[in-house]
């Protein structure tokens, strides 16, 4: 088995760690049992906790078995945010979101074999305690004082308080802990550094009520280089699940990459070799302009989370926007998913006369490629404007319906790297 923490080490992965010596002699020539949890408030688990994911992927690479936990129970309480207090989602659509969690987990672990990851629900040790059990056996280990020092909670407290809800969670997370150390022998648990209280609060819980030696590692929290969170674009949060951001999408963030954080992208989350890492940051550095690095990341990426046909389907997609392919072979999902991200504007039914649509120069107005129609018109008079990959010689001509991808979309471009889309409306 070769070393996990020089991994991590060299990919810049390990922000803390109660003993980084005493893990790596845990680590080094044998397995142990790990986990990181995930809660279930939202229906979907996006690229902050993809961090997390690919960290527990690299140990079981390395021979290491993974608890996969989605929280049933913690999902109900909520971890506390500086912003404010959550708000409770019923027991039933947290019952779904735990099942629709797991499922995406089961993209990157392996659940067979010798090291085989294993599906934890925490609601199911603690659904049947008690509260006095809890306030005995669990709440007398820990220290308010403690607890109130917490960054979370000392800004919730400065601000309109906190209530007993989310002050207990760390409670919680910390008997999650003990238990998967009963049950499974677990002696690691990792997560964002910003899950560093609560991880340790676990390892203090374990040797409190078993007299045990746990550990804890957490990975830095990643903020790009303008100084804004990851896995946030202009159209939000960045999720996993291909319904609430298509693989196109998906594809394109990581293509979209700012080039100061991809050093940081490729070793985070790519599972190449240093040696190929590096080889591809020296190509960006002699050729930023092809944006080789980002497109092995976006590749990379979009086939681990979302598999080899929609990756394909994306980087398809992407050429024939920009005039390198053919927009006819897009399936209806693909081209659709990528202009609703682009500007777009709208064509109504009711404004089809004798199978023909509005002039081209009121479309690219529409679509926002023009600010007016003498905008338009001296685009297309320049030779810079295109509708389907077609160059437009007439701006007072008008596209037949016939025209529509799948009866629906006309692609315009603007030059070689503006586009957009204008939809029929039915």
């Amino acid at each position: 088995m070769s070393s996990i923490i020089n991994e991590l080490s060299w990919r810049g992965l390990i922000a803390q760690s109660t003993d980084l010596d005493a893990l790596r002699a845990a680590t080094d020539g044998r397995a142990i049992t790990l986990y990181c949890g995930f809660d279930p408030t939202a229906p979907s688990l996006h690229l902050g906790n993809l961090v997390q994911i690919l960290t527990v992927r690299r140990f079981q690479q390395h021979g290491h078995r993974p608890l996969a936990l989605v929280g049933g129970a913690t999902g109900l309480i909520g971890d506390p945010k500086e912003s404010g207090e959550r708000s409770l989602n019923p027991t039933e659509v947290v019952e779904a979101w735990v099942a629709r969690i797991r499922q995406q987990l089961d993209r990157f672990y392996d659940f067979d074999g010798p090291n085989a990851a294993v599906a934890v629900n925490n609601l199911d040790w603690t659904a049947g305690m008690g509260v006095l059990e809890f306030l005995r056996d669990v709440g007398k280990h820990f220290s308010v004082n403690r607890m109130l020092d917490r960054e979370a909670v000392a800004a919730r407290l400065a601000k309109d308080g906190i209530s007993y809800t989310e002050f207990s969670y760390q409670l919680l997370q910390s008997y999650d802990y003990v238990e998967l150390y009963r049950r499974y022998g677990c002696t690691l648990q990792t997560g964002g550094s910003d899950q560093w209280g609560n991880i340790t609060a676990g390892v203090d819980l374990i040797r409190r009520m078993e007299g045990a030696h746990a550990h804890a590692l957490t990975t830095p929290l990643m903020v790009k280089a303008d100084g804004t969170k990851f896995g946030k674009t202009e159209s939000g949060t960045v999720w996993l699940d291909p319904d609430l951001t298509s693989p196109y999408a998906f594809f394109q963030f990581w293509m979209n990459a700012d080039d100061r954080d991809v050093p940081t992208l490729l070793r985070t989350f790519s599972f190449r070799p240093e040696a190929e890492v590096n080889e591809l940051l020296a190509a960006m550095a002699e050729r930023p302009q092809a944006r080789e690095a980002q497109r092995a990341l976006a590749s990379e990426m979009t086939s681990l989370v979302h598999g080899e046909t929609e990756k394909d389907a994306a980087e398809a997609a992407g050429r024939a926007l920009f005039g390198q392919g053919d927009l006819g072979d897009l399936p209806p999902t693909t081209l659709a998913a990528a202009l609703v991200e682009a500007p777009h504007g709208e064509i109504t039914a009711e404004e089809i006369v004798g199978g023909s649509l509005p002039a081209y120069d009121e479309l690219f107005v529409r679509a926002g490629l023009a600010a007016s129609k003498s905008a338009a018109r001296r685009t297309i008079a320049e030779g810079g404007g295109y509708v389907n990959n077609v160059r437009v010689e007439d701006p007072a001509a008008q596209p037949a319906i016939g025209d529509l991808h799948h009866g629906e979309w006309l692609v315009l471009r603007r030059g070689k790297k503006a586009f957009a889309g204008v939809r029929l409306t039915h």
